[in-house]
C-alpha cells in the first residue's frame, strides 16, 4: 500500500518533473496477454506524452491491438544506509527518490503537421542550442522523415506521483539522515536536502 505521505497530487509539481527528464518506462499488452516494458525516449508536451520510433516492432503491434498504456518515470536522489539511523539495524536502510506513474491511451500520430509539432518539442528539450533547420512539413527535405517515423501521443487518463523523501520519518532519524548526506556530499546529496527541506511537514511548519 502506497503511504499518503508520499504521494503528490500537485499537477505543477509532475509536471515540473517530467519536463526535466527524458527517459520512461513504456507499458503495452501483448496479444498474448503478457504485458510488456520498453525503455522510451520521451518528452511532455502540452499535457501529453509523446514518444517516437520505428513504424515496426513489438510496442507498435501491441497499440495497435490494445490502445491502454502505462508509462512511468522515475529518478533516484540519493541512497541513504541504514548506519546512518542505525549503527547495528540493516532495517534504516532506503531511497529518496521521485517517481510519476501515467495511465493513458497511446494514439498514433499521421497528421504531418501533429508529427512536426512533437517532435519539434523533442528537440527543443534535447537539443535547445539549436543547429538544425526548423522540421516543417512543407520542406521537402523533412517530408519523408516524417512520413518515416512512428510518432506516438499518450492521452493522459491518470497522473499520480510518489515524492519521497523522508516525509514519515520522526525527527531524530530525518537529524540523522539529513547530517549523513551533509558528511557525505556526494553527487545530489545538496540537492536531496533541498527537497527534504521542501517536501518535509517538520520543515515546512505543518507538524
Amino acid at each position: 500500500m502506497r503511504r499518503r505521505d508520499f504521494e503528490m497530487t500537485e499537477e505543477q509539481e509532475m509536471e515540473a518533473f517530467l519536463a526535466e527528464m527524458s527517459w520512461g518506462v513504456l507499458g503495452t499488452q501483448g496479444e498474448d496477454g503478457w504485458p510488456e516494458l520498453t525503455p522510451v525516449n520521451f518528452v511532455y508536451h502540452e499535457g501529453a506524452v509523446y514518444f517516437h520510433g520505428s513504424k515496426i516492432g513489438q510496442k507498435m503491434a501491441n497499440l495497435k491491438h490494445h490502445k491502454q498504456v502505462t508509462f512511468s518515470v522515475a529518478q533516484e536522489f540519493a541512497r541513504i544506509p541504514s548506519y546512518f539511523v542505525d549503527p547495528k539495524l540493516a532495517c534504516p536502510a532506503t531511497a529518496f527518490f521521485k517517481s510519476v506513474l501515467i495511465k493513458g491511451y497511446g494514439e498514433l500520430l499521421e497528421d504531418l503537421q501533429e508529427k512536426a509539432t512533437a517532435l519539434s518539442a523533442f528537440m527543443s528539450k534535447l537539443q535547445a542550442e539549436g543547429g538544425y533547420e526548423t522540421i516543417d512539413p512543407e520542406d521537402a527535405d523533412y517530408v519523408p522523415q516524417l512520413r518515416g517515423t512512428a510518432v506516438v501521443r499518450i492521452r493522459i487518463e491518470s497522473m499520480t506521483a510518489k515524492f519521497k523523501f523522508g516525509q514519515n520519518l520522526k525527527d531524530g532519524q530525518r537529524s540523522k539522515i539529513t547530517t549523513g548526506l551533509e558528511g557525505r556530499d556526494g553527487p545530489l546529496d545538496a540537492e536531496t536536502l533541498a527537497l527534504m527541506k521542501r517536501y518535509c511537514p517538520h520543515h515546512r511548519g505543518e507538524a
